[in-house]
């Protein structure tokens, strides 16, 4: 092996640590990248040569090269935003997006809701996640995550608790009104008043009547919504022992309401919402099961991947679940930037799956996770590397001299 061939391992050698600082400046630049995972720089020898007849006591190697640049998926760091579409992986599983065209993947979860009412990364990609069925439960394929529109059904009220006291001293035919807000099916709120007439005794006859709100049309009739409350001589409720049931009827466009008026638990005995004291009539309080049509008002996102809504009527609601996807070889996707992978042949194909199922991390809200660079790690690599890149150039200084000398021989 001749000197002037020894000089093809210094090159070799600065070749290849200076692709190696590339990979670090990489590294480093995306310090404070979202989401960006690192590489390392995996060096290899170049394969030998014997000198003496194949004879393996006599191999010289013939420099370095990198074998490959392998990815780090060390998990990062999280940060609080307060933005509530914004998501971390705490975990295995990548973020599925859409172009278009093509699905890309990725750690970085900074999404916000665009004109249109999707979920969007930068890039203008649609975040890719599952429409729920009635009991909550993802179902169908992949699709869009679109909010567009969203607005939380009205229910129907079925019962409702009045608390108030009826004066025990108030004179026979005195009359006390109360008034009960409930909702139809079809989210009017339905006025139910109820007048409660003094009798002899602490007894009081009820009697009710309903109307709507807004330009609802139609009689509206109220059936089973007489009776007599009698109380005994500790003011407590003695009768009725069962719930009255109300229909209200004639409601426009809505269906036949029937609500039960909660006097009574089912354990027996009363709630004790009812009292006839000696003391002034007055409503103190009502409870409903009913509310009526929601704007969307605000999102939440659980460790699940469900995203929820608060509605302006006060509901809660999950209108989404969030996909993931993972790959037999994670350390196989192609990077095409902006914080985006691509599945390749190495990779293999994307598994699909949800959070905290099936070997998949959680998700954090209002969270992202940050780079996974360790800029101290990075900076004793830097170091490492230069000095490695200054010995391989004092090869080639090095054997240059030698050469001189041997030149200078016919001197």
């Amino acid at each position: 092996m001749s000197l002037a061939s020894s000089m093809y391992s210094g090159v070799s050698g600065l070749m290849t640590y200076g692709q190696a600082m590339n990979v670090i400046g990489d590294n480093i630049a995306n310090v404070n990248t979202i989401g960006f995972k690192g590489s390392r720089s995996i060096f290899a020898d170049v394969l030998a040569q014997s000198v003496s007849n194949g004879s393996a006591s006599m191999q010289i190697g013939r420099g370095t090269t990198m074998q490959s640049v392998n990815l780090s998926l060390a998990q990062g760091s999280f940060e609080t935003t307060g933005n509530a579409t914004d998501m971390a992986v705490q975990g295995s599983g990548f973020f599925i997006v859409n172009q278009g065209t093509s699905r890309y993947y990725t750690r970085a979860g900074e999404f916000i809701l665009n004109d249109a009412g999707k979920l969007v990364n930068p890039s203008k990609y649609i975040a890719q996640g599952y429409l729920l069925d009635t009991n909550g439960i993802a179902t169908g394929s992949l699709v869009d995550i679109d909010l567009a529109g969203v607005q939380s059904q009205p229910k129907a009220s079925t019962y409702f608790r009045l608390g108030a006291n009826l004066n025990a001293n108030a004179s026979s035919g005195t009359v006390f009104q109360s008034a009960a807000n409930l909702y139809s099916s079809l989210g009017q709120l339905v006025t139910l008043t109820i007048s409660l007439t003094k009798q002899t005794g602490n007894n009081w006859n009820y009697s009710m009547s309903a109307t709507t709100s807004g330009a609802a049309s139609g009689t509206i009739t109220v059936t089973g919504g007489t009776g007599t409350l009698s109380f005994n001589t500790s003011g407590a409720l003695s009768s009725p022992t069962t719930n009255p049931t109300i229909s209200i009827t004639g409601i426009s466009g809505a269906s036949p309401m029937s609500v039960a008026w909660r006097l009574n638990q089912t354990t027996g005995g009363t709630y004790g919402d009812m009292t006839g004291y000696a003391a002034t009539s007055v409503t103190n309080a009502l409870t409903q099961d009913g509310y009526s049509t929601g704007t969307l008002k605000g999102l939440s996102i659980d460790q699940d991947g469900y995203i929820s809504g608060l509605f302006s009527n006060g509901q809660t609601q999950k209108l989404r679940q969030i996909g993931l996807a993972n790959f037999s070889s994670p350390w196989g996707l192609t990077r095409i930037g902006g914080s985006l992978f691509a599945e390749s042949a190495s990779s293999g194909q994307p598994v699909l799956g949800l959070a905290m199922a099936g070997g998949f991390g959680s998700i954090a809200g209002s969270s992202l996770e940050q780079s996974n660079i360790d800029l101290s790690t990075e900076f004793v690599n830097m170091i490492q590397t230069q000095r490695a890149y200054q010995a391989n150039s004092k090869i080639i200084t090095s054997i240059d001299e030698m050469l001189t000398e041997t030149v200078n021989l016919k001197r």
